[in-house]
């Protein structure tokens, strides 16, 4: 896409042609070729190129799936271009897989979820949406209102409890989403218990994926339960559907051959009328017929003698034959279609006998469901009494808990205490040292003197020292050149081997993220364990404290030898100076890690407690657990007591190596004090060497 952005630029600084509609022909061109998909995926877009596809994308291409996967999309191009597909309408799978998508994002996300009315599936893996709250809940807002999204996918999104609760919210609201991908994420159980109650009032989420969140088992139970019943009743909905179209259509059959048939019966009795009309006509035709020859025949009998008498009753007796044949067809189908009526009749009867039979079939499923519900309410009744009793014994180990707190914030003053009186005292030490900082000064006037005639000597022995350093220098440049083309070499291996960590560590992440479940449940451990070493480092800042009162008094002592050691002495008093102020911040440091540890402990109370109140599906083994709990508590007990043994064997060689490398910096620093002399005799040489100092070697 990179050429559609250079074409757009080069297209507006030309002019006269409309670089949109060129970039919209291109697009055309594209989907004209490899089909309705557009895949951008690991492509770097710029701000430039996603204000161009949000052009684009608003004339509608007719691009059904969008891939912009791993496209390190900036906050600013994210922005343009989800905004370019607020009005499209023909985008139905969107895939925004790790663009670490924020605040913004998520803003615009919610908008586009408000408005648009074609977007099926929306892919949100590996971005950041979680962190912002207020965003998060923006993009909630529009989830909420939103009525054609089906599939939702928002793995490693850094949602925690908050998320949830704003993502349940909108699910209450929302009545079509149907799968949503959660994994990986740090929902926790608060997060938990407010989708459990979410999903008990939305009935469209069939499936719903929650691994990798530390959601206890029993919430994944009673969730996959809530979503079980849910694919149930939309198997149950759509059959019951697609029987009720099958039943409407059957009737509508029924309905309309019951119209032809009577039709058809309506048109017979028409033509049947008809043809009585007809043959009332002919017989009374031949009535006034044989009654006119009646009445001749009775005058002039003599005439026509041979007049025959029976063709008329012949012809009466054929029409009476035919009216009989026609009364039986009639009567014959009068009995054809009643029976079809009484057929249909039954077929209506037996579909409304199915009806009633499904009808009650529901009821009964809902007599269970009500009974079922009454069961788990009286088990959770019997279980919220047992998780009563057990708060109060968790009550109890709080106030022993807070009990221990106290105890320790009054050990906390009274090392604060102790810290005061060390303070003043090294006020006194401080006042002491100025003192002899000033005896020591008049004994530097008199080194100085010293100092001038040994600068003589060294003046010498300067100009040799420059040259060696000319000589090291040219030698230090070309090993530099060297090195620098070794690490050009090394910097381009390096590059190869970031792209390869790249794909290492997206499959290290995912392990990473296993491992997190586990190393959480070490920190839980070594939280206790932390108390335990956080009285211990007070016990090395007070020993830390003797051996800073014996380091100053050695401090005294020194005072009266050379300059190189007074002026060691003063950084070191500085540096002990820094250092007090570091054991200050240090111990106002552990005093805030304390009451931070404190209301962790508050919270993960809370959490137990929580933990307890949502236990109320599991019965069978609770005794049992309980045995095995405390012989693992036992074990670990053992564990901790001898890992506790270690470690303080671990702090005494930790304490003798610190002894060590403080004398190893004491010497350090007496080194560099020898070399800060050697260097002010350099310098008092090279000052003499100096014309001013000619001029004043002579009046020596």
């Amino acid at each position: 896409m990179e050429d559609f952005r250079q074409t757009y630029l080069r297209l507006c600084k030309e002019g006269g042609v409309d670089p949109q509609e060129s970039i919209v022909a291109r697009l055309q061109e594209h989907r004209a070729t490899q089909g309705s998909k557009l895949d951008l995926s690991g492509q770097s877009l710029s701000s430039d190129t996603c204000s161009v596809l949000s052009l684009a994308f608003q004339k509608d291409l007719f691009f059904t799936e969008l891939s912009l996967s791993d496209c390190m999309l900036s906050e600013e191009g994210a922005k343009i271009l989800l905004t370019g597909l607020l009005g499209n309408t023909t985008v139905k799978v969107l895939d925004l897989k790790g663009n670490n998508l924020r605040s913004t994002g998520a803003e615009v996300l919610g908008k586009l979820l408000a408005r648009n009315k074609t977007l099926h599936r929306l892919v949100l893996e590996w971005n950041a949406l979680g962190m912002w709250e207020e965003a998060f809940s923006l993009f909630c807002d529009g989830l909420a209102s939103n009525s054609v999204l089906t599939q939702l996918d928002l793995r490693n999104n850094q949602i925690n409890h908050h998320g949830a609760s704003e993502l349940a919210l909108a699910l209450k609201r929302n009545t079509t989403l149907e799968v949503l991908d959660l994994r990986w994420n740090n929902i926790g159980l608060l997060g938990g218990r407010s989708l459990l109650e979410a999903l008990q009032k939305n009935k469209s989420i069939v499936k719903l994926e929650m691994a990798g969140n530390n959601i206890p088992s029993d919430t994944l139970k009673a969730l996959e339960q809530t979503i079980g019943h849910n694919s149930d009743r939309q198997s149950t909905l759509r059959e019951g559907h697609s029987r009720t179209q099958v039943l409407s259509k059957e009737i509508q059959s029924l309905k309309e051959e019951k119209g032809r048939q009577f039709l058809s019966l309506m048109e017979t009795i028409d033509r049947q009328r008809e043809e009585m009309g007809r043959s009332n006509r002919c017989i009374g035709i031949h009535h006034n017929r044989s009654s006119q020859r009646h009445n001749l025949s009775t005058v002039p009998i003599l005439i026509n003698p041979m007049f025959p008498k029976n063709n008329i009753e012949s012809q009466l007796q054929e029409a009476l034959n035919e009216r009989k044949s026609a009364v039986n067809s009639l009567t014959a189908k009068l009995q054809m279609t009643e029976a079809a009526l009484a057929l249909s009749e039954q077929k209506n009867h037996n579909l409304g006998e199915l009806l009633t039979r499904v009808k009650a079939e529901k009821e009964e499923q809902r007599e269970r469901q009500s009974r079922e519900r009454k069961k788990e309410q009286e088990d959770g009744m019997l279980r919220e009494g047992k998780l009563h009793r057990e708060i109060q014994t968790l009550t109890e180990t709080n106030v022993q808990l807070k009990n221990k707190v106290e105890e320790i914030e009054r050990r906390c003053k009274s090392q604060q205490q102790q810290i005061f009186e060390l303070k003043q005292e090294l006020t006194n030490s401080t006042a002491e040292l100025k003192l002899r900082l000033a005896q020591a000064e008049d004994r530097l006037e008199s080194e100085k003197r010293r100092s001038k005639q040994a600068l003589e000597d060294m003046d010498s022995l300067r100009q040799k020292e420059v040259e060696h350093v000319n000589r090291h220098l040219e030698e230090t440049e070309r090993a530099l050149q060297e090195r620098i083309f070794k690490l050009e070499g090394q910097r381009i291996q390096l590059e190869e081997e970031l792209s390869k960590a790249k794909a290492a560590c997206v499959t290290e992440r995912a392990q990473a993220e296993e491992e997190l479940g586990r190393v959480r449940a070490q920190v839980r451990l070594e939280e206790q364990e932390h108390v335990s070493s956080l009285e211990e480092k007070l016990r090395s800042v007070r020993s830390s404290l003797q051996e800073i009162q014996l380091h100053s008094s050695q401090q005294k002592q020194t005072i009266s030898e050379l300059q190189a050691k007074n002026s060691n002495q003063s950084i070191e008093m500085d540096g002990l100076r820094r250092r007090i102020e570091e054991l200050q911040q240090e111990l106002a440091g552990k005093d805030q890690e304390k009451v931070a540890e404190v209301s962790r402990v508050r919270v993960e109370l809370q959490e137990q407690i929580g933990h307890l109140q949502a236990e109320r599906t599991a019965q069978g083994g609770l005794k049992e657990k309980i045995s095995a709990l405390e012989r693992e508590i036992k074990v670990l007990g053992n564990n901790h007591r001898e890992a506790l043994l270690d470690k303080e064997s671990e702090m005494s060689s930790m304490l003798e190596k610190l002894r060590l490398k403080e004398a190893e910096i004491q010497r350090m620093r007496e080194d560099e004090a020898n070399r800060a002399s050697y260097l002010q005799s350099a310098i008092l040489t090279y000052i003499q060497g100096s014309p001013l100092g000619h001029y004043s070697s002579p009046k020596k």
